[in-house]
């Protein structure tokens, strides 16, 4: 019996693995029935170093746009893997569409010559890389970046430059490229509201390059790149790690070494504050910085960075160098996970939540978006596309807007009251339009060695750190926590849409000099079931801004600002609007040690005793966008 089980999977592996090699040998068949094939092309930066490149062209004479992907991730050809396949069919899918299609890695990226920076720093690697593709014999001049989350970050600070071969723009997923805009100061996704994310740790310890591993000498030969390509591609097996147990590790700075990960820079990214002057120097797009490209923008509602994002699109918009540029910026918006577009269904799922079906056209909408700025054809997809398209979840639809929020938006408060017994869901804490004349603090103890645990959310790139990986999830279980506050409004006699920016202010006392402050956005059903929406954090120490670090006195109170949620949700007759109040969201933001030190560095925290004020002059409160 256990000789016929063993050889039973050993079968069915080599089936998999014989499938996987003949769907890529038949894309690659496929390809070179109608294309020109030009792998590991050196593209040649001004500092001498050189990019490895994969160029796919049509066959015969003439011209054509580009579609230009530049990526940190593996993409040779010779190999099994999702997103090598991913790689040919985008290559074969514009090579029918008359595009050739070029992929590039970053400089110090598998066969890329140099030292790899996260966003690829020098800026000038994409001017450089544009400037070459215009002037090829086979390019019609115009080039078009597309890419989501790695392939989109790096676009926009690029766009900056201005070089006159980028026509067109499709990020995706691409808050890690945004550093400051407007009330966001994330730093790529580094911060939320002065707390650091996570999410980078997990992810640069399977990506950043370890200045000890082995690398081909420079100056090599295309003929011998594309020979060692099909046996050896630099791609290293990094150490499986279990992030429950690895981002809990003390201290964050170590936390790489720990799982024995590569080194890099993360040792020195995590010393960083939110105003570093660092973070100003590198690929990140600042709204400060010029911006004149028509763009296709793409946010998802379950992304690591929704708001950010949207903020961009209306930063663009509105602070574009030309009226073309203004006037050419749009947006989608899905209920979807990071760069998950395309895997909506007719029934598609969130974490546990069914949102419909979130189904849209994307190919057809990019393609014709490239049709008219790189061959100058004028079509009825792109004259007819709305300026905004936006999912709302609870009456699961695509809905369409000019602006956002959508001009009928109207910002109605909603404030937090109780008896001050707000903790847990069984609490006495209330959502409610009428503002409370007493202040009845709600007071709960922060243990940083014993966090908020994160259940969902609007995450990525954690690994298996966070229970459910990012989504919406029933949070009731997680609501009979002491330390955290929860207030419910009554159940709705009429449906409400919330489509917009989220604000909240929160009146906090603490005998800590330092703690966070988090809220989540709660759809609570007639079952008790409570879905999240969106959450955010603010450390306290940032609370009159990022340049600064101003520490708590005991017994004072403190309004916190925090940063903006972003949704759009239908709160169906039945439902209740509830928020959720505490101090941690760990691992999704790291913990705050309590003591106004570094954090980066701290092995050892203290309780905090935090109470949340809401009455009175101090009106703690969340401001929703309600559709009229």
């Amino acid at each position: 019996m256990k000789f016929f089980v063993r050889n039973t999977l050993l079968m069915l592996l080599l089936l998999a693995f014989t499938a996987s090699f003949a769907q890529e040998k038949s894309l690659l068949d496929q390809l070179e029935e109608v294309a020109i094939i030009d792998q590991k092309v050196m593209m040649p930066m001004r500092d001498g170093i050189r990019l490895a490149t994969d160029i796919y062209r049509p066959k015969g004479e003439g011209k054509y746009p580009v579609v230009f992907s530049r990526t940190p991730y593996n993409f040779n050809t010779w190999g099994d893997g999702e997103l090598k396949t991913r790689h040919l069919q985008s290559a074969l899918s514009w090579i029918e569409k008359g595009y050739a299609y070029v992929i590039q890695n970053e400089r110090g990226r598998y066969f890329s010559e140099g030292d790899w920076d996260i966003l690829g720093v020098p800026l000038t690697d994409g001017y450089d890389a544009l400037e070459w593709m215009s002037k090829q014999a086979w390019s019609n001049g115009k080039v078009g970046l597309l890419g989501c989350s790695s392939t989109a970050e790096w676009q926009m600070a690029v766009a900056t430059l201005d070089h006159p071969a980028l026509a067109a723009m499709v990020p995706q997923g691409y808050g890690a490229g945004v550093g400051r805009i407007g009330e966001f100061n994330e730093q790529g996704n580094w911060y939320r509201g002065g707390a650091g994310q996570m999410l980078f740790t997990a992810w640069l310890s399977g990506v950043q390059q370890d200045p000890m591993a082995p690398r081909l000498p420079q100056g090599i030969s295309q003929e011998d790149l594309l020979r060692l390509q099909r046996f050896y591609d630099l791609s290293p097996e990094y150490p499986r790690v279990d992030w429950k147990e690895g981002l809990s590790h003390l201290p964050v700075q170590d936390i790489i070494k720990a799982a024995k990960g590569p080194k890099g820079i993360y040792e020195e990214m995590i010393t960083r504050k939110p105003n570093d002057p660092k973070w100003f120097e590198g690929g990140l797009y600042h709204d400060d910085m010029p911006f004149d490209k028509p763009s296709f923008w793409f946010v998802s509602w379950f992304d690591v960075s929704a708001g950010p994002n949207i903020a961009l699109f209306n930063h663009a918009r509105e602070n574009a160098v030309s009226q073309m540029a203004r006037d050419n910026q749009y947006l989608v918006i899905a209920p979807v996970l990071h760069c998950s577009y395309t895997r909506a269904s007719e029934n598609t799922m969130v974490g546990d939540l069914n949102v419909g079906d979130a189904r849209l056209n994307y190919d057809e909408m990019i393609t014709a978006w490239f049709d008219k700025w790189l061959k100058g054809e004028d079509n009825e997809t792109v004259q007819e596309l709305p300026r905004i398209q936006y999912y709302t979840m609870g009456s699961n639809e695509w809905q369409t807007s000019d602006v956002w929020p959508p001009a009928d938006a109207v910002m109605t408060t909603m404030y937090l009251d109780s008896k001050g017994k707000a903790n847990t869901l069984n609490g006495d804490g209330k959502l409610t339009a009428k503002k409370p004349k007493k202040d009845n603090p709600d007071t709960f103890t922060y243990d940083p060695m014993n966090p908020v645990t994160s259940y969902g959310g609007n995450v990525c790139c954690t690994g298996n750190a966070i229970e459910g990986n990012g989504g919406s999830y029933d949070q009731s279980k997680m609501e009979e926590r002491e330390d955290i506050l929860v207030y419910t409004s009554d159940v709705l006699e009429e449906g409400i849409e919330v489509s917009g920016f989220i604000e909240s202010y929160l009146y906090l006392s603490s005998d800590a000099k330092d703690t966070d402050v988090t809220i989540k956005l709660i759809d609570v059903h007639p079952d008790g079931k409570a879905y999240n929406l969106d959450e955010t954090i603010q450390r306290v120490r940032y609370r009159e801004g990022y340049d600064k670090e101003v520490w708590m006195e005991d017994g004072e109170v403190y309004e916190v600002k925090m940063t903006p949620m972003s949704t759009s949700n239908y709160f169906d007759k039945g439902h209740r609007i509830r928020i959720e109040v505490s101090s941690s969201n760990f691992p999704r933001f790291d913990r705050n040690m309590n003591t106004g030190g570094n954090n980066y560095d701290e092995t050892e925290g203290v309780i905090a005793t935090n109470s949340i004020h809401h009455g009175g002059k101090n009106l703690s409160r969340i401001v929703l966008p309600i559709m009229k």
